[in-house]
C-alpha cells in the first residue's frame, strides 16, 4: 500500500511539473508571438502612392495678342481682341451701344488710365459685309478683264480692318468690279499713238501685236487709222490686251 501511495504521489508532482511547463510554453509563446505578429501585418501587401505629376504650366501667349496694344484704350482695341454681347434692339444705321470684355492675356486701361476688362463700345448698327469699301480690304483677281462692256466682276473674299467694329462675321464674299491694273500708263499709250502710231507703236505697247503689225505695214492705215487710235486711247476705250486698267 505504501509502494501504490508512493507512486500515485510520485505520478501527482509529475502532472504539476507537466502543467507547470505547459503554462510556461503557452506564457513565453505569447510573450514572442506579438513580435512575430507585426512582420505578419507588415508583410501583406501595400499599395505604392505615387504623386501624379503636376500639368506644366502653359506659357503660350494667344495669336490674337500680337495685334492688341498692350496698355492702350480698351475701347479702342481691334475686334480680335474683345468679346461683345449683340444688342438685338439696335437698329440699322443708327447708333447703339454694346457691351464688351477683354481676351485673356489682354490688358487695356480707361480714360483715366486705370485697368479695366468690361467696358462699352459705341458703333453702327449694321452688318460687316454693309461697311463702306474703305472700312474692309479685298483679294484681287489679275484673271478678269477690267476694260470690257459690260464691266466684268470677280468673286472676292473680303475682311474688316482691325479698328472697325460690326455685326456678323469678319470675313464675307462680295462680288467686286475687275480693277486691276498691269502697269501700262495712259500717257504713255497715248503719246506712242500721236507721235509713233503710224507704226503701230502704241497697240505694241499696249501688248496688242496683231494691231501693231497691221498698222506697221499699211503705214497706219493710211493714216486714218492712226486718227481713230488716237481718239479710242484718249478716251480710255483702247486699253492694255490683258484686260487691265492704266494705271
Amino acid at each position: 500500500m505504501a509502494a501504490a501511495a508512493g507512486a500515485l504521489l510520485g505520478l501527482g508532482r509529475l502532472w504539476r511539473l507537466l502543467l507547470f511547463l505547459s503554462q510556461f510554453c503557452v506564457l513565453s509563446g505569447g510573450e514572442h508571438s506579438q513580435p512575430l505578429a507585426q512582420p505578419v501585418k507588415d508583410a501583406a501587401p501595400t499599395r505604392a502612392f505615387t504623386a501624379a505629376p503636376r500639368a506644366p504650366e502653359t506659357t503660350e501667349i494667344p495669336p490674337y495678342v500680337t495685334k492688341c496694344p498692350s496698355n492702350g484704350l480698351c475701347s479702342r482695341l481691334p475686334a480680335d481682341c474683345i468679346d461683345c454681347a449683340t444688342n438685338f434692339s439696335c437698329v440699322y444705321g443708327k447708333p447703339a451701344t454694346f457691351d464688351c470684355a477683354v481676351k485673356p492675356s489682354v490688358t487695356c486701361v480707361d480714360r483715366e488710365l486705370r485697368a479695366q476688362e468690361s467696358f462699352v463700345i459705341n458703333m453702327t448698327c449694321r452688318f460687316c459685309w454693309q461697311l463702306p469699301e474703305t472700312d474692309y480690304e479685298c483679294t484681287s483677281s489679275t484673271s478678269c478683264m477690267a476694260v470690257s462692256c459690260p464691266r466684268q466682276r470677280y468673286a472676292a473674299n473680303c475682311t474688316v480692318r482691325d479698328h472697325i467694329h460690326c455685326l456678323g462675321n469678319r470675313t464675307f464674299p462680295k462680288m467686286l468690279y475687275c480693277n486691276w491694273t498691269g502697269g501700262y500708263k495712259w500717257s504713255t499709250a497715248l503719246a506712242l499713238s500721236i507721235t509713233l502710231g503710224g507704226f503701230g507703236a502704241d497697240r505694241f505697247y499696249l501688248g496688242q501685236w496683231r494691231e501693231g503689225l497691221g498698222k506697221l505695214f499699211s503705214f497706219g492705215g493710211l493714216g486714218i487709222w492712226t486718227l481713230i487710235d488716237v481718239l479710242l486711247i484718249g478716251v480710255g476705250y483702247v486699253g492694255p490686251a490683258d484686260g487691265s486698267l492704266y494705271i
